[in-house]
């Protein structure tokens, strides 16, 4: 390997000068009881010795860091052989130290991150397998109570079908999700972004889920009476699956005869905030930061009774992150929960 000298000559340079300032002394004492002294000479060899001394002493030391610094590099597997071999070796102890704590903490934290991203991914396997096994079995348990003489009873045949044809639909909602969500991670879909009314978008979710909330006696509202449009910019039918999944939530975790309420507030920068406040709840502190995560409920028993797929939440962000807008998020557990988002305001 060829050594690349670097800038950083300080250790070679002191040493140099203690050998040259030492044999220099040394041969002048002797041609000074020996001999006839001679200045010049005394003078030439002092040079040559210090660049000599200086450039042995340089070329040894890098060497000598190098097959042993990089031995223990390549013992502990910290770093590739090949980032520290195309790299300048340099004599300079507190340079190299403060390498070696960088190349140490760079290796930390990518531990710590595979370590994270390992935790997730099991995390995300085991609600994947969860939830579509659950679908998947009642599907199997009716299919297979047919096919053992069920069948031949017109009436539970008819009633195991339908109930069947629920745990399929619901499987289809699930896939149609995780499909959705991983082409918004790649960049896959296309927002077709145009100018539209977001009163108007909220009224017909409201319209929409109004039958869902009159089972928990859950009242849809403004916050008052928006008499003029109120434009944006923006994909109207993804902003619409948005205010869709944030409504379809509060009703879910909204307590009975509650309320669930959208207002419509002007920021700077020709920006707007939809807000989605409920008075359910609540959701604890610990697991604000994790809301947005793929099948993470918090409560793991009751919201499954509720229905969805656990994505919702996950498709929301994701759709408000393609728009380069914000998503925020403030709860306060038994007291209610409010989730709102920006967007662009057109004229």
């Amino acid at each position: 390997m060829a050594i690349n000298f670097k800038k950083t000559y300080r250790f070679a340079v002191k040493s140099a000068l203690y050998i040259s300032i030492f044999s220099t002394a040394f041969l002048a004492v002797l041609m000074y009881y020996l001999m006839e002294l001679n200045w010049n000479f005394v003078l030439l060899f002092s040079i040559s010795l210090f660049i000599f001394s200086f450039f042995v002493l340089q070329y040894r030391v890098e060497r000598f860091i190098y097959r042993r610094v990089k031995k223990i590099y390549d013992d502990v597997s910290l770093l590739e052989s090949s980032s520290f071999r195309n790299k300048s070796i340099t004599t300079d102890m507190a340079t190299l130290t403060r390498e070696v704590e960088k190349f140490a903490r760079d290796k930390k934290i990518e531990i710590e991150t595979l370590k994270i991203r390992e935790e997730y991914r099991r995390e995300f396997l085991g609600n994947v397998s969860h939830e579509l096994k659950t679908p998947l079995f009642t599907v199997q348990g009716y299919i297979l109570t047919l096919l053992d003489g069920a069948m031949n009873d017109k009436v539970l045949r008819k009633k195991y079908l339908q109930r069947a044809e629920k745990g399929v639909e619901r499987l289809i909602y699930i896939v149609q999700d995780l499909d959705m969500i991983t082409k918004l991670e790649v960049g896959t879909i296309n927002l077709n972004s145009t100018r539209f009314n977001i009163v108007e978008v909220i009224q017909n979710v409201f319209d929409l889920l109004e039958m869902k909330a009159d089972i928990k006696g859950i009242m849809l509202m403004f916050d008052m009476k928006y008499i003029k449009p109120i434009m944006v910019y923006g994909d109207q039918e993804k902003i619409q699956q948005v205010v869709t999944n944030l409504v379809v939530n509060s009703i879910k975790y909204g307590k009975e005869n509650g309320t669930t309420e959208v207002s419509i507030e002007d920021l700077v920068n020709n920006k707007i905030i939809i807000r989605v406040k409920d008075n359910g709840e609540g959701i604890e502190k610990k697991n604000i930061p994790r809301l947005f995560e793929r099948f993470f409920r918090v409560d793991k028993s009751g919201a499954r009774t509720e229905g969805g797929s656990g994505l919702g939440l996950a498709i929301v962000k994701h759709i408000i992150e393609a728009h380069e807008e914000k998503m925020y998020v403030e709860s306060k557990y038994g007291v209610g929960s409010e989730f709102s988002f920006t967007l662009e305001k057109t004229k």
